[in-house]
C-alpha cells in the first residue's frame, strides 16, 4: 500500500509532536530523579510514561 502525501505529512507532524513530548518527559524525569533513588515510585511511573511515548514513536516511524 502506498502512502499519500497527506498521510505522510500527517505522520511526520505526529512524529514531531511525539519527539517534543519525549524531550519534555525526559527532562521532567531527569529533574525528578535527581537526588532520588531510581526505585522511587514517582520516578518509576514517569519512566514508564516515557517508555510508552518512545514505543508510540517507534511504531509511528516504522509504519509503512
Amino acid at each position: 500500500m502506498t502512502e499519500t502525501f497527506e498521510e505522510g505529512s500527517d505522520r511526520l507532524m505526529r512524529a514531531d509532536k511525539l519527539l517534543s513530548q519525549i524531550d519534555e518527559q525526559r527532562n521532567r524525569l531527569y529533574n525528578l530523579a535527581n537526588g532520588r533513588r531510581l526505585v522511587d515510585p514517582e520516578v518509576v511511573q514517569m519512566s514508564q510514561e516515557l517508555d510508552q511515548l518512545l514505543n508510540l514513536y517507534t511504531i509511528l516511524i516504522k509504519r509503512e
